[in-house]
């Protein structure tokens, strides 16, 4: 039995049994500007080891996803404590965390917002030099964690309502760790992650989380990999219960065939090494276990590596022969290659602190450095190609070959453009995120990908067409910083000073100080960042006229901050109102806009604009205004008639009519017999205008009549609320409505105005068939569910909510790329035969669930359908109850729609309830 030091999981120093290893700690950065926490100290190594350029082999940018409450936060404090980074382990209930660090955070126990932050792993000794290459490495047949490597980290929100925040991560990175609970599986945000990494072709490795918990079901959420994120498993640590049926202690490595055990109670740095012919007198079952991982595990690879099939016949065809390199080397090309299906899994329980150094090293190990990345797409008017054709020049060329097709250049005029217009490009980066700290003002999270963003330097925002300055560069540690002088190729940073750059914005560096780049460089722009639509709504009103300026800039600061934010203005109800993801991220945007930027506003519920329809006909209502205006007298007469309108029905039109318009589901139409024009909205001609004044012409009397109209349109007769679906005739007739010079412009919209309102109250008076009846907003909903579902959320909307189903599993082009089960390129792939996984057997008995069910239940339906507004405010958490969080939705208005007798009487009573 061996014991040693994680320091990395291949290269392991033997230490006395059990025994507290201490790190070299180094001294501490105490900086002038940026003071670290006194209670949290972190080593010198890891800022001193990220403020100069770094190998882009021993590189890693990397992100943590998984669903809500699977231990993202918990496993990267691990992985700062293990890398030296921090001296104690910081815990999520106490709100002692180094990634959340919003007071929000700490208060609800969540990640609210992504944090970056840089160490190194393995850790780094002071006078170490990292002087071999990967090529070194590989021909001492050493893994590549046996060299130091910077792996700048992104902890991402778990909650569905942070969607958007996971999405701007994942742009950036080049790999990614996906935890499980062990006892949940894989829960509905996890599946929702995972395809938004496959849209962006992000390898990544799976860990299983929570092991040591009671219902832990390791076997069970393998299967359930293959299942819901429609890849192949690969084992490389099976978990190690004691006796096989006890407390979780340790993994055992399929990999390197042999055992890791991790002390009780400890804080993990202690790991016991097994080999398996230890492993095999310890714990024979454990170690007959891990001989089938790896034979399993071996069988996989060679079906998706021609390299493993030669490494396995060299080996005399021995499964357990096959040297450790070769399959690390397998299961990273597998990662690497389009189209992969391999998900490597690992085992742990980071809270116990354990499994957290075998997840580095595997991460170091399998994942891609930004070199081995997929190349960046760029696009210049609309032409699009990767990131080194446009260095190399053949981007431009192309750009310049279709905007000028005449022109033909020669070999030598070809290279000369190329060298002048690329050669001046210093660094090109994708601004991701944006945020506003109080102390040193907005912060612009940028990833470089080409040449060395340089302090004081100027950055040209190809969005914006605008050039800042770049005064200070950071390299974040969470909410501490370290100023640097240049951010190289491959990195992230922070880039402070920058007013305007945005979310998703292109910034670029061209040696010529403030001018902007030659065109078309100007115009290069990286792929942006999709923005997904909102789905929960709610207003926001400032408590007083004086505070409206400072909430507009408020909302403005939040904004440039959450593009996933929407602020709008109901133009019928006046309310201001801000959507979202979900109820959560409202609230959470309603504490930044109050407590941190001291807006004075409140947040309610949404008003629904309904509106009022006629139900019959009136009768002719003729009306005269004769009041001064203005010190003069006006005086003009009108007669109205209001009806029903139906826009699809083809009514006539008298010959006397000189104008007619559409507005707000209304038509107005005004006749004046004697005065006679070419029928048709724009042409008025008159046939004999001597009949009117001189400072009245057919086109005034026409559009003053309308406006007076569609001011008395704006409120109904019994609930107040604007008419719709209603059609008003106007008759002007010269001898009865004309009085000479008295007839104003003023005049006749005063006495339309007078007319249309008798004629709206005479619908409820004159006729018993009269009156008029409500109207409310119906939303087109589209609804994306799993299959075991659909039953439910049909019967929800066509009873419950009184909604009407249109279509199943049609017209989807229009579904946002979040509401989507999965990307192009899953769904074309065969589906995954679970009975061919190979998954160790719980130790609990964990009974079995029936796969051809479950899988079944894996396939998303889509719902089109027709549900009014008021059923959709609050709709989004009804909906994820229903689904177990699996179901998203995407709405937008459709028309408005007459409510039954019943639901009329409902509303009206709720709305009475309600004021």
């Amino acid at each position: 039995m061996v014991v040693g030091l994680f320091s990395s999981f291949s290269r392991v120093r033997p230490i006395t049994p059990l025994a507290k290893p201490v790190f070299a700690w180094h001294l501490l950065v105490v900086e002038s500007s940026e003071r670290l926490s006194k209670s949290r100290p972190r080593c010198l190594r890891c800022f001193s080891s990220t403020t100069t350029p770094t190998n882009l082999e021993r590189t890693r940018n990397i992100g943590i996803i998984a669903h809500i409450d699977a231990g993202k936060t918990t496993t990267t404090e691990r992985m700062l404590y293990y890398s030296g980074f921090t001296r104690t382990i910081g815990d999520v209930d106490d709100g002692s965390t180094v990634t959340d660090f919003l007071p929000a955070e700490r208060a609800r126990g969540i990640t609210i917002q992504s944090a970056a932050i840089t160490f190194n792993w393995p850790p780094q000794k002071l006078g170490e030099t990292e002087s071999l290459s990967i090529r070194d490495l590989e021909a001492k047949g050493l893994p590549r964690s046996a060299v130091s490597h910077t792996i700048n980290l992104i902890d991402t929100p778990g909650h569905a309502d942070f969607t958007f925040e996971v999405l701007r991560s994942l742009r950036i990175l080049d790999g990614a760790v996906c935890i499980l609970d062990g006892v949940a599986g894989v829960e509905a945000q996890t599946e929702r992650v995972w395809h938004q990494a496959s849209t962006y072709r992000i390898p990544r490795i799976v860990y299983v989380n929570k092991l040591d918990r009671d219902g832990a079901a390791f076997g069970r959420t393998v299967r359930e990999v293959g299942l819901r994120l429609q890849g192949w498993p690969a084992l490389c640590q099976i978990p190690w219960f004691k006796g096989g049926n006890g407390r979780f202690t340790g993994v055992a490595d399929v990999v390197s065939l042999r055992g890791l055990l991790w002390e009780e109670g400890g804080d993990g740095k202690a790991v016991k090494i097994v080999d398996l012919k230890t492993l095999e007198e310890l714990e024979n079952q454990l170690a007959q276990e891990l001989k089938k991982a790896r034979i399993a595990l071996v069988e996989l690879l060679s079906e998706h590596d021609e390299v493993m099939v030669e490494r396995f016949l060299e080996s005399e065809e021995d499964h357990l022969a096959v040297p450790s390199n070769d399959i690390l080397s397998s299961l990273r090309r597998c990662l690497l290659q389009q189209g992969n299906r391999i998900i490597p899994i690992f085992a742990g329980a980071s809270y116990r602190n354990m499994g957290v150094q075998p997840l580095l090293d595997s991460v170091i190990n399998l994942l891609p450095s930004p070199t081995e990345s997929p190349e960046p797409e760029v696009s210049i008017d609309g032409i699009k190609g990767g990131l080194q054709r446009l260095l190399d020049g053949d981007l431009i060329m192309e750009h310049k070959r279709k905007a000028s097709t005449k022109i033909k250049q020669k070999k030598r005029g070809s290279h000369a453009m190329k060298e002048s217009s690329v050669e001046k490009l210093e660094s090109c980066a994708l601004a991701f995120k944006v945020v506003s700290d109080a102390k040193r003002g907005a912060l612009v999270y940028v990833r470089v990908y080409s040449g060395s963003l340089n302090r004081n330097c100027f950055l040209y925002n190809t969005n914006l067409n605008v050039t800042e300055r770049a005064q200070r560069l950071l390299k974040m540690y969470a909410n501490e910083a370290v100023e640097v002088d240049s951010i190289p190729a491959g990195h992230i940073g922070v880039v402070v000073g920058l007013k305007h750059a945005r979310t998703g914005d292109t910034l670029i560096s061209y040696a010529g100080g403030k001018s902007a780049p030659p065109e078309p460089l100007n115009a290069v722009q990286l792929r942006p960042i999709d923005v997904p639509p909102p789905v929960f709504f709610a207003s926001i009103e400032p408590q007083s006229l004086q505070e409206e300026k400072s909430l507009r800039d408020a909302l403005a600061l939040l904004l440039r901050e959450d593009p996933s934010l929407h602020v709008t203005m109901d133009e019928d109800s006046g309310q201001t109102l801000l959507s979202g993801m979900g109820e959560l991220h409202l609230e959470i945007a309603r504490d930044r806009l109050v407590n941190d930027l001291k807006a004075k506003a409140s947040m309610g519920r949404i008003e629904i604009s309904y509106r009022e329809c006629p139900l019959g006909q009136s009768s002719p209502v003729t009306s005269i205004f004769d009041r001064e205006i203005a010190g003069r007298k006006g005086k003009a007469g009108c007669t109205a008639i209001i009806e029903p309108f139906d826009p699809a029905a083809d009514q006539g039109l008298p010959k006397d009519v000189i104008f007619v318009e559409g507005r707000d589901g209304n038509q107005v139409v005004i006749r004046s017999p004697g005065l006679t024009s070419a029928k048709g909205e724009g042409s008025k001609v008159p046939e004999d205008a001597s009949v009117l004044p001189p400072h009245l012409n057919i086109s005034a009397v026409g559009s003053s009549l309308y406006h007076g109209c569609l001011a008395a349109l704006a409120r109904g007769p019994q609930f107040s609320y604007p008419m719709h679906s209603a059609k008003v005739t106007l008759t002007f007739d010269i001898s009865d409505h004309l009085f000479g010079s008295e007839t104003s412009v003023s005049a006749l919209s005063g006495a339309a105005r007078l007319a249309t309102q008798s004629a709206i109250k005479d619908l409820v008076t004159a006729k018993p068939n009269g009156g008029t009846a409500l109207m409310e907003p119906v939303m087109n909903v589209l609804i994306s569910v799993d299959e075991g579902s659909l039953g439910s959320v049909v019967h929800d909307i066509s009873s419950a909510r009184g909604g009407h189903i249109i279509a199943l599993d049609e017209d989807t082009s229009v579904i946002s790329s979040t509401v989507s089960s999965s990307p192009q390129s899953m769904e074309e792939a065969p589906a995954i035969d679970i009975t061919r996984i190979y998954a160790p057997p719980d130790p609990f008995g964990t009974v079995g669930v029936d796969i051809s069910l479950r899988s079944t239940t894996n396939h998303h339906r889509t719902i089109a359908a027709k549900v009014p507004l008021k059923e959709m405010v609050g709709y989004l958490k009804h909906l994820r109850s229903l689904t177990g969080g699996r179901g998203t939705f995407v709405m937008n208005v459709d028309r408005f729609e007459k409510m039954a007798p019943q639901r009329q009487k409902a509303i009206l009573a709720d709305l009475t309830n309600v004021y």
